[in-house]
C-alpha cells in the first residue's frame, strides 16, 4: 500500500438521467489512467482503494456508482428510484466519465462485484481498456448468485436459516432475493431496517467463517450507507445484474489483447476458484494468481500480488 493521499480533482457527473455521479482524481495527472471499479454493489469507493497505485506513476480515477458512496440520490432515501440503476447504466457512465476527463484508455482495477462491472465494459469497449486488474473474480451468473445466497448455507446451515426466516413466510421458499428487494422498498423504515440487517448478517457469517475474515465485515458501516448497500446488492441480483446468463465467460474472447491479472484466494467461500480458473482458460491474455492463504477479503499475500501487479503494469502504454 502506497501513502495515503488526497484527490486534486472532483466532482459530480449528471448523467442526464436524473443521477450525479460522484468522481474524483489524485496521483499524478501526468500518470497512467486507471479506473478503480468498487464492489458490492453500492459499497462505493472508500479512500484506501487509491493507496493501491504508485501516486507518481498513475492518474487514479475512482467514482461512486449510482445511488451510493457520494453519488446522488443515494439509495437510501426511499424515494430514490433504482429504476435506471442498472449494469448497462454503469457501463455508459464509465465511458460518459472516460470522455469527460479526456482518457483514451484506461487500466481497470476492481474486485468482486466490480470485477463483474469491469468485464462487462471491457467486453463492450475493448478498444478503451489498456490493462485489467482483477482481485476476487465474479461474473455474476445465476449460479454464482444463488450459491452465495443459498448453497453456502451447506456450510452455515444455522445462520442460512435465520437468513431464510428474514423475509414472510410465504416466500421462504420462493426467490429470496426478490423477496427481500420488496422489504428493502416497504414504505415502513423499520421494515427496511430489519431486512437490511438480516442480510448483512448473512453476509458477515460467510465472510467471518473465511480465513482472515472478520465478523462485520458488511455491518461495520454508517447506517445510511448499509442501507443504501443492502437495497441496491437484492435490486442487482434480483435481477440476475441484467446480464444474460454466462455471457461475460461467452465474450471472453472480446478480451483478447488486453494484459489482465486475476488474483483469487483458493479459500474464497463466498466467490470459489472455479470463476477465475473458468475465466483464465477463456482469456489467453490474463494470468491467474492463485493466493493459498486468502478468502475474499484477501491476505497480506493477496496485497502483494495485487500491488506488483499494478506496478508491473505502470510504465506500460495507456492514456
Amino acid at each position: 500500500m502506497h501513502p495515503a493521499i488526497e484527490p486534486y480533482d472532483y466532482g459530480h457527473m449528471d448523467t442526464g438521467d436524473g443521477h450525479l455521479v460522484y468522481w474524483e482524481v489524485c496521483g499524478n495527472p501526468e500518470g497512467k489512467p486507471a479506473l478503480v471499479v468498487h464492489g458490492g454493489p453500492g459499497s462505493g469507493c472508500g479512500p484506501g482503494r487509491r493507496r493501491a497505485f504508485d501516486p507518481a506513476r498513475y492518474r487514479i480515477i475512482l467514482f461512486d456508482q449510482r445511488n451510493c458512496g457520494r453519488s446522488l440520490p443515494h439509495a437510501s432515501d426511499p424515494a430514490a428510484d433504482l429504476s435506471t440503476n442498472t449494469t448497462h447504466h454503469l457501463i455508459a457512465d464509465m465511458e460518459r466519465l472516460r470522455e469527460r476527463l479526456g482518457v483514451e484508455r484506461w487500466l481497470l482495477h476492481g474486485g468482486s462485484w466490480g470485477s463483474t462491472l469491469i468485464l462487462a465494459y471491457a467486453e463492450a469497449h475493448p478498444e478503451r481498456v489498456s490493462e485489467i486488474v482483477i482481485a476476487g473474480v465474479t461474473m455474476t451468473r445465476g449460479s454464482e448468485i444463488d450459491w452465495l445466497y443459498r448453497g453456502v448455507g451447506r456450510f452455515l446451515p444455522e445462520q442460512w436459516q435465520r437468513f431464510r426466516s428474514g423475509v414472510p413466510e410465504d416466500r421462504r421458499d420462493g426467490d429470496l432475493l426478490a423477496a427481500y428487494a420488496r422489504l428493502m422498498s416497504d414504505p415502513d423504515p423499520g421494515v427496511r431496517a430489519r431486512a437490511a440487517h438480516e442480510w448483512v448478517t448473512w453476509e458477515d457469517a460467510v465472510i467471518a467463517h473465511e480465513v482472515n475474515g472478520k465478523p462485520d465485515a458488511y455491518s461495520d458501516r454508517p447506517s445510511d450507507a448499509l442501507q443504501a448497500f443492502v437495497r441496491i446488492c437484492t435490486h442487482y441480483f434480483s435481477n440476475a445484474a441484467w446480464l444474460e446468463e454466462g455471457v461475460l465467460l461467452r465474450e471472453a474472447h472480446k478480451l483478447a489483447g488486453i494484459p489482465g491479472v486475476l488474483v483469487h484466494g483458493r479459500l474464497d467461500l463466498g466467490g470459489p476458484l472455479e470463476t477465475a480458473w473458468q475465466l483464465a482458460q477463456a482469456w489467453p491474455d490474463a494470468r491467474l494468481v492463485v493466493v493459498d492463504d486468502a478468502g475474499h477479503t484477501g491476505s497480506e499475500a493477496m496485497r502483494r500480488e495485487i500491488g506488483a501487479a499494478l506496478d508491473g503494469f505502470a510504465s506500460a502504454a495507456g492514456g
